[in-house]
């Protein structure tokens, strides 16, 4: 049977082909439509029942089938599923899109509303039917040809624009490598770097069939180099590699040191763009979206984007990010001081460059703080990390997590299950490390969601958690280093918004219908736990000798904790009010493109700069070609979410400070009142219901060493 056709239970990996995609498509949309014209036929009533739920479950198909393959193209790209994947994604998204603009349909939500079922209805489906309506606008039912048929274009347009933008950041990151000779010389090169990272490069060269040492850009090949990498040429030359991705000035498969700092450092350097060169889709993508927000009535997509969020308007995100910055400011201008104090004088660099400052920064955090990340690295071994995560889960939300069996996409990819009483509440899948078929970062993202059949027959939730941790190796557990163990304990927090949700109906379950800049709450929420020292003690283990982790070794992370806050924070800022500036500012898309005035994109991103930042990247830095959040990803107009939910998590955590860490009720409370709730009502009611108030960002600012800025 067809993978993509068989949801009686779990997705069939093992069977799945990419021949498969077409045909399973072509059944998955004709059954779709289907629904669609049995929900909007005259004789079909407009209640819940008879018109919802039908639609909902045949939707629901499509949205599983293919998010199968939108899963497994992002974590086991090929030839073969990419051409599938883009044969399709066309189609996919041309239903989609006129679901949303079917007029016949929106009336039936309206008169659903206006009826007197609807009074009926509990709360969470009444929020059904009112983003429904909301998004049916978005969506563009209101419009009329040709503006109609115009905005169906530009759907299918973006859809293909960013699924070329994911695929150019991924295969730029897969073109480049270095291979280091075993040689004298080249050992020489990789001083500095911890043993598991050279062993790894090492591995890598080998499972490509060559000798010496394989540097990628995949993260866990990179940052060790940046981090403890102690010849500066090669620091030089992976961070141009990797700050170029995906745009004109990438540097592919170079083998020898980088060039002088002097060369190619401006665009006019650039030899013939590769096709990969993210630049002009950029432009594709603001152009279309502000297009879009022009035909529903917007001044921007910005605006458009915070219809369905918390935020009131683009103004008030860049009131909150200004303010935030003015806040973080002194302490990062004093981090910069420090830092470039410390390279002149312990390590000989008169003038700090990009590549410098990871090294730079952790040589300053040894000297200051008398430990390296690496030493920490050692004692988290994974195994021993996920055993002290699940525990803490367990003891939190009075469920229990255990190894399951399923089909999964590699041989890496784990499975388990999440049970309350005995009783069946989620399940999930975990493929923790990098390998060149697999899209960067860390992400969860839903596999099925929870909702009672028209049938009364429970469908659990299951979640996909996603990272790109350095492999095992020779046979060793994989070490994690705390910033991966935080990463962690992040995206177990979306999977636990996701499976411990006890709403029925599948509109507003588990993150669905969670307003974007909310939905970060539960999982930097749960990036405070890995600094307890309970939690920490009882998931480490040395990697050699099995000891625990000192309780003196734990008490310097904490003290580093906030080490150079002010740089991150900025940072953040940075990228929000840049992402925030691009879709509210309309003349950016449509700008005639000027050489001699360079990129409007890039002109954005240094005015941003000029504003906010404190340390600059280099010219030739193009950093926004491979800024898949907004132009690939659901982030676009709310980058900002991250800061705004951190407000949010910090205030949540506190509660926990207040009455005791492992408060049952407290945990109890959170369960309730965030976790469990999903998107059954706005956000800001659930932090009130949990936390007795308004957010106030007194938290945040001491989880981040910033309350000086406050006096």
């Amino acid at each position: 049977m067809n993978a993509l056709l068989d949801q009686q239970d779990l997705p069939r990996f093992a069977e799945f082909r990419a021949d498969q995609v077409t045909p399973g498509v072509d059944r998955l949309l004709a059954d779709a439509n289907a629904a669609l014209t049995q929900a909007i036929d005259p004789a079909t009533p407009a209640t819940w029942v008879d018109f919802v739920v039908p639609l909902a479950t045949a939707t629901e198909r499509l949205g599983r089938g293919w998010g199968m393959v939108r899963h497994l193209n992002s974590v086991m790209d090929s030839p073969p599923l990419r051409e599938a994947f883009n044969d399709n994604l066309g189609r996919v998204t041309e239903f989609w899109t006129r679901l949303g603009q079917t007029e016949a349909l929106f009336e039936r939500y309206r008169a659903l509303k206006s009826g007197p079922e609807y009074a009926a209805l509990d709360p969470e489906r009444r929020r059904v039917v009112d983003n429904e309506l909301r998004d049916f606008v978005l969506s563009g039912a209101e419009l009329k040809s040709p503006a109609r048929e115009r905005f169906a274009q530009i759907q299918e347009s973006l859809a293909s624009l960013q699924q070329r933008f994911s695929e150019n950041v991924l295969d730029a990151t897969n073109a480049w490598e270095l291979l280091i000779p075993d040689t004298e010389a080249g050992r020489a090169q990789l001083a500095g770097l911890p043993d598991d990272a050279i062993a790894a490069a090492r591995a890598d060269a080998e499972r490509k069939g060559q000798s010496g040492y394989r540097l990628t850009l995949q993260f866990p090949s990179y940052f060790p180099v940046m981090q403890y990498g102690r010849d500066r040429a090669l620091r030089e030359t992976l961070y141009r590699a990797y700050a170029t991705r995906a745009s004109a000035l990438e540097a592919v498969n170079l083998a020898t040191p980088a060039a002088s700092p002097s060369k190619a450092d401006t665009p006019s350097d650039a030899a013939k763009p590769p096709s990969r060169d993210n630049t002009p889709l950029m432009r594709e993508i603001l152009a279309l979206r502000q297009e879009k927000a022009k035909l529903l009535g917007y001044p921007s997509f910005a605006d458009v984007s915070l219809v369905p969020k918390m935020a009131e308007s683009p103004a008030s995100v860049e009131r909150f990010l200004r303010d935030l910055s003015k806040r973080a400011r002194p302490f990062a201008e004093r981090d910069l001081v420090e830092l470039n104090t410390f390279a002149r004088d312990e390590l000989g660099l008169e003038r700090l460059q990009s590549w410098d400052v990871s090294f730079a920064s952790e040589a300053l955090k040894q000297a200051r703080y008398a430990f390296s990340d690496n030493e920490v690295k050692q004692y988290f071994q994974l195994p021993r990390v996920l055993d002290g995560l699940f525990r803490l889960i367990e003891r939190m939300f009075s469920v229990t997590i255990e190894s399951d069996t399923a089909e999964t996409w590699h041989p890496d990819v784990s499975f388990y299950r999440i049970e309350s009483a005995g009783r069946l509440i989620g399940q999930f899948y975990l493929d923790l490390y990098a390998r060149d078929s697999k899209q960067p970062g860390a992400w969860m993202d839903d596999c099925r969601g929870r909702h009672r059949e028209a049938d009364g027959v429970l469908q659990t939730p299951v979640a996909y958690l996603v990272c790109n941790f350095q492999a095992p190796v020779d046979g060793k557990p994989a070490l994690l280093t705390h910033d991966d163990v935080s990463t962690l304990f992040h995206e177990f927090g979306h999977g636990l918004h996701h499976m411990l949700t006890r709403i029925d109906a599948l509109g507003v379950s588990g993150i669905s219908g969670v307003e974007w800049d909310a939905v970060e709450l539960p999982s930097q929420f749960m990036e405070n736990w890995a600094w307890e020292w309970e939690i920490v003690s009882a998931m480490t283990a040395h990697a050699r000798t099995g000891a625990p982790m000192p309780r003196e070794l734990f008490d310097k992370m904490v003290r580093a904790r906030n080490f150079q806050a002010g740089l991150a924070t900025l940072r953040q800022i940075e990228f929000a009010l840049f992402d925030m500036t691009l879709h509210r500012d309309a003349s950016i898309a449509v700008d005639d493109h000027d050489p001699a005035a360079g990129d409007p994109v890039q002109r954005v991103l240094d005015r941003v700069r000029d504003e906010v930042a404190v340390l600059k990247p280099p010219a030739f830095n193009r950093f926004q070609n491979s800024f898949s959040h907004i132009f690939a990803g659901g982030y676009a107009a709310g980058y900002y979410s991250y800061k705004w939910a951190e407000v949010l998590s910090a205030d949540c955590y506190a509660a926990f400070e207040e009455e005791g860490l492992f408060n049952v009720e407290t945990g109890a409370r959170f369960l309730r009142e965030i976790l469990s709730v999903g998107g059954s009502r706005p956000a800001i009611d659930s932090f009130r219901a949990f936390r007795g108030r308004e957010p106030r960002l007194d938290a945040l600012l001491r989880h981040n060493g910033m309350v000086e800025a406050t006096a």
